[in-house]
């Protein structure tokens, strides 16, 4: 019987991630399965012991259950731990082990496929919620100038800035009211674009060489990416990060990194 894999979230039905590792198994010969699993707002949990109950060996963890998932692991990975955010699961010996590929994904995307350096630049990243935290420390480790946490609620914000404060990067935060610029780089890390909203976030944030990432994706521009593509930005959404942290979550769990440009040409040719 071939393994058992899924993506947990809440809305579901939009996840390309069963394509995405239905050709990622192809490529490496693994035998698994790889579906949807909508779970109830106030029932992760219930969801994830179920999963494990009927044997699946693990699962992608997406909006809103990330900082849940981190929550219920019994076992973290150091970026994981250090994220304070789950988006992989592995189900082994009784365990439940505790991944976070997001952040190694999208530096990879921005680096290897919107050919984007990150060292040096100023950063702006709006929202402080569990994809936020997932993509701070490996954005840190590529060095670079400031990276700037803005958030509707100050506070969250401010305690996301604190725990990565000290790592050789400045780490400020603010409100959205707050935000002047321009950056660099300014991801989207609210899940605004899930409603088509618009996060309250200045033009003044960009300029004519500033790359707007939006980490969601969708068949049509977000609100995000359509006003920043107004000012001059460059933007792209999440589609190559999904690909990208995809193929991270498929080494985690078989031990074999699989290639991402077929994939990414397929789903976006």
């Amino acid at each position: 019987m071939s393994d058992q894999y899924c993506v947990i979230g809440n809305p579901i039905a939009h996840s390309k991630s069963p394509e995405i590792h239905a050709v990622f198994a192809a490529q490496t010969g693994q035998d698994l399965r790889y579906g949807r699993c909508l779970a109830p707002l106030d029932g992760f949990a219930e969801t994830v012991r179920s999963l494990v109950a009927q044997g699946y060996q693990g699962a992608n963890v997406t909006v809103p259950f990330k900082l849940e998932a981190a929550a219920l692991a019994t076992r973290l990975s150091e970026r994981a731990r250090a994220a304070g955010a789950v988006n992989t699961l592995g189900f082994k010996d009784g365990e439940i082990v505790g991944d976070n590929t997001d952040g190694p994904g999208l530096v990879a995307d921005i680096l290897r496929n919107a050919g984007v350096a990150l060292a040096n630049k100023r950063i702006l990243l709006l929202g402080a919620g569990g994809a936020a935290r997932g993509i701070m420390l490996p954005f840190i480790e590529q060095r670079p100038q400031a990276i700037l946490v803005a958030n509707r609620t100050r506070a969250t914000a401010d305690s996301l800035a604190a725990q990565f404060a000290g790592h050789g990067v400045q780490v400020t935060a603010c409100g959205f009211d707050e935000i002047d610029g321009p950056y660099d780089i300014v991801i989207n890390a609210t899940s605004s674009s899930l409603s088509a909203e618009m996060p309250p976030v200045p033009a003044s944030a960009f300029a004519r060489d500033t790359l707007a990432l939006d980490m969601m994706y969708g068949s049509a521009p977000s609100p995000f990416m359509a006003f920043a593509a107004a000012q001059g930005a460059a933007t792209r959404d999440g589609l190559g990060m999904l690909v990208e942290q995809a193929a991270e979550a498929f080494l985690v769990w078989r031990g074999v990194r699989p290639e991402t440009t077929d994939v990414f040409n397929i789903l976006r040719p």
